[in-house]
């Protein structure tokens, strides 16, 4: 079996005044990020790589550090374009949300559609499993994206998957099997 283990972020420090992937990780991120590591920890995990964006890269960051492991950014982890601040309240993002899982191939919220981000994510994890063969790598990424990608890989619903996900949160996927082995969604 070729496990990969993908990691949303943990908690940010919302502002308002700026798009998300300016966010920080918050105090409350860093210590749910501690806390993530020790869940992690008997997984055998030989690397981790993580989306380029702050929250992203401070939880990945955070998890290898604590378990003494290599960590590294790569470009095309991150979550789907949505560039500006447009700062909408949880229902309203949630149903654009769905808007874009269940209209894949418009572009109904942000700069891509969920087909562009999920090929983008896919050749990122695949350029990163390359990069990397015969080890376990963790991905730390982003709720959308991770999301577009287990819902393709195992055939699941995706709205229903995005929604039970929480901040941190981690999936171990079975890639050879294309299954969900294990998912630990809010800590």
């Amino acid at each position: 079996m070729t496990k990969l283990i993908l990691i949303r972020h943990a908690n940010p420090a919302i502002d308002e005044q700026k798009p998300a992937h300016e966010w920080p990780l918050s105090d409350v991120g860093r210590e749910r990020s501690r806390q993530l590591a020790e869940h992690l920890r008997n997984l055998g995990l030989d690397r981790i790589v993580a989306s380029e964006e702050m929250k992203a890269a401070e939880t990945g960051q955070i998890v290898a550090e604590i378990l003494g492991i290599p960590f590294e950014t790569m470009p095309g982890l991150h979550e789907h374009v949505r560039p500006k601040a447009n700062w909408m309240g949880r229902e309203q993002f949630e149903t654009q949300v769905a808007a874009l899982f269940n209209r894949p191939d418009e572009l109904v919220m942000g700069a891509e559609t969920a087909d562009e981000a999920h090929e983008r994510f896919l050749t990122a994890v695949q350029a990163a499993l390359e990069r990397y063969p015969n080890q376990t790598l963790a991905i730390a990424t982003h709720g959308t994206v991770m999301t577009l990608y287990i819902a393709r890989l195992v055939g699941i619903e995706p709205v229903t998957f995005w929604k039970s996900i929480g901040m941190p949160a981690f999936t171990v996927v079975d890639l050879e099997g294309r299954e969900i082995v294990s998912c630990v969604n809010d800590l």
